[in-house]
């Protein structure tokens, strides 16, 4: 099994080829290829590399499939006693990426 730990969008990752991801928003069309740098663990046939903090020599190559929006989250904030109320929604931009392949540039 072929698996990587990367960092993305201030979030660590376990991500398999082949595989569809939902990560925050990456500028780009659907069908552009984007390059994930931040690798900090992969395992290939059994063999684990660790960085430190992340491997230098291996990328992911990734493609865009498209933009979507999250589920809205709804914020409802109340102070006691002050007759204060709040209800603001949320929805966070997202791309859904799907990693194509693992690169070792050794």
């Amino acid at each position: 099994m072929e698996y990587a730990i990367i960092e993305a969008s201030g979030k660590q990752i376990w991500v398999e080829p082949g595989k569809f991801y939902d990560l925050n928003y990456i500028e780009g069309e659907p069908g552009d290829v984007v390059r994930l740098n931040r690798v900090l663990l992969l395992n290939q046939k059994g063999k684990i590399n660790i960085g430190n903090p992340c491997l230098c020599s291996i990328s992911l190559q990734a493609k865009i499939v498209k933009h979507l929006h999250s589920k809205k989250l709804t914020v409802f904030k109340v102070k006691p006693k002050k007759n204060n109320k709040s209800k603001q929604g949320h929805r966070q931009k997202l791309t859904r990426l799907l990693i194509e392949k693992i690169i070792t540039k050794i």
